[in-house]
């Protein structure tokens, strides 16, 4: 197994210091070079070729958005994690990250240098993991794949456990090892026949589509929004993973590539057509019927699947709502938040679609909903726009 090389790009040597730690203490991964500033980052590019960058964006020299402006220029396809605290004080900045071509982002914990990065390693790991295992299969490589990391993880607590009921805090923490057959079956994904869900009603016409998407999210959403049928009458709803405070920038930055209105949902107002509404970060978007007319609902129910909002809790209000008469659209994502009640959409008589496995980052969440028999049919990314865009115009309430 290949291990995924990191390049990590902060001007804080503490920082870059505690982040080596994170990922060199992972099975899997190593960082192969360190860099204060952007400028520094395009050279080491050039010495070690990395499968991943982590990138701050306040730096000297050359920040973070120069930094990616540069790596535009040049026509670098490593892909780019933004972790720095610019995040938090200005989501606006963060979506400019992604506009010029960042994979995801992560906010620092407690400010720009903080020793309480730990508190994000778990999201970082899989991040890279996510993110530098595509890559890295894209050059040849046989990488381990993020279910890998993942039981690291857990083996990691585990053991943490353990260590603090005997109390023996001067025991060593070393990487967990798997034996090499452990190894192999992660990074050979095993194929099952879906469940087959037979719908208790016919499709019918599609007045709302809804989309749950997690890891690879945000450039798969541009990737899918701005190629949309601009003719598109039904309204969409979107559930992507991101904290609070940041959807609305995303939405907006949505807004200048769609050529439909993209918004921030917001309480209780009227669902209408040709308009998507994200979910907003840490809250559950549902859907609520009067007089024949539809409205979002927000709610702080309690996380599900790990998630708030979640793709399952929409998929269940839209089944409930408006039964055979949606379309279901589930992509990349780590883990199976909206593969359950995707599947009660597909049983309710809607149409569901799923993205493939080879054009996700993370083919969790769309893997699991095939396999639960809520998926009729396994789309590209590259196609996601046109087929999403043909079913609505085909089953268009007359």
């Amino acid at each position: 197994m290949d291990d995924i090389s990191v390049l990590i790009c902060d001007d804080s040597a503490l920082m870059r210091n505690l982040i080596s730690r994170i990922i060199d203490g992972t099975e899997g991964m190593r960082v192969v070079a360190k860099a204060s500033n952007g400028q520094m980052a395009l050279e080491k590019i050039e010495e070690t070729n990395p499968d991943i960058i982590v990138l701050d964006i306040e730096m000297p020299i050359m920040n973070g958005i120069e930094f990616l402006r540069a790596r535009k220029e040049k026509r670098i396809k490593i892909p780019v994690v933004v972790l720095s605290s610019v995040a938090t004080k200005g989501a606006a900045i963060t979506m400019e990250a992604l506009e010029l071509g960042a994979a995801d982002f992560i906010t620092k914990p407690a400010g720009s240098v903080s020793a309480d990065i730990s508190e994000v390693a778990d999201q970082l790991i899989d991040m890279l993991a996510s993110y530098g295992s595509q890559y890295a299969r894209r050059q040849g490589k046989i990488p381990y794949i993020p279910e890998f990391f993942q039981k690291q993880r857990k083996l990691l607590k585990a053991e943490s456990f353990v260590a603090n009921k005997k109390a023996d805090d001067n025991a060593p923490v070393q990487k967990p090892k798997l034996d090499p057959a452990q190894i192999l079956s992660f990074n050979t994904v095993e194929k099952k026949e879906p469940v087959v869900v037979t719908p208790i009603r016919e499709g019918g016409n599609i007045e709302v589509i809804a989309i749950g998407i997690s890891t690879g999210g945000p450039n798969a959403l541009r990737d899918v929004f701005k190629m949309i049928d601009p003719r598109l009458k039904q309204p969409v709803l979107v559930v992507q993973h991101m904290p609070k405070g940041f959807t609305k920038a995303f939405a907006e930055s949505l807004d200048k590539i769609c050529p439909l209105t993209v918004k921030e949902a917001e309480e209780g107002e009227k669902i209408v057509d040709s308009t998507v509404y994200i979910a907003p970060g840490d809250n559950h978007i549902t859907v609520t019927e009067n007089a024949g007319e539809r409205f979002i609902h927000l709610t702080q129910d309690p996380q599900r699947n790990g998630h708030r909002p979640s793709a399952d809790v929409m998929f269940e209000s839209v089944a409930k709502v408006y039964k055979n008469h949606a379309l279901g659209v589930i992509m990349t994502g780590m883990g199976r938040d909206g593969a359950v009640e995707l599947a009660e959409m597909r049983k309710q008589g809607a149409w569901t679609l799923g993205q493939d496995e080879e054009s996700s980052i993370v083919y969790g969440m769309p893997r699991v909903g095939w396999e639960m028999g809520g998926v009729q049919k396994q789309v590209s990314l590259m196609k996601m726009a046109d087929e999403i865009s043909a079913l609505a115009r085909e089953h268009l309430k007359a």
